[in-house]
């Protein structure tokens, strides 16, 4: 209800729904809440669904998994929550490096990266980031 009332007052483009997924088996992924400490029994992409169809207007979608490892992203779960959504899909978890970046974004579906331990730490800036992207031909304001 809550979904549907603000995005009915407020409109969908200003709701964003944050999602915190954990693998529990191949292609499959439960939601957590609570930073990803208290796992739900709701089925990933269910989900996001469910959010979307109740006036979410994005969806930020964290990997627990990969959340503060800078291994790069969950590409599975992003190609994955992609092929099911039609709003814009936010991805976070797991960047270390520019590459990670560029493979994140680059993914088919994808229409937004967040980072974090690679500023945090100093691995790389905000400037060559973007400039790696804009590199690889993804549209980027620089």
């Amino acid at each position: 209800d809550f979904l549907r009332e603000a995005s009915r007052i407020f409109g969908s483009q200003a709701i964003v729904a944050s999602i915190e997924a954990k693998q529990i088996s191949a292609h499959k992924w439960v939601a957590y809440t609570d930073n990803g400490r208290e796992p739900t029994e709701i089925d990933v992409l269910d989900w996001i669904k469910k959010v979307e169809e109740l006036g979410a207007g994005e969806i930020m979608l964290t990997s627990i998994d990969k959340e503060g490892t800078k291994s790069g992203f969950d590409l599975v779960l992003n190609k994955a929550a992609a092929e099911i959504t039609s709003i814009p899909l936010i991805v976070c978890g797991g960047a270390g490096n520019h590459y990670d970046c560029v493979e994140g974004i680059e993914q088919r579906g994808v229409d937004a990266i967040a980072i974090a331990s690679i500023l945090h730490y100093k691995i790389d800036s905000i400037n060559n980031i973007k400039n790696k992207i804009h590199a690889s031909g993804v549209s980027i304001r620089l």
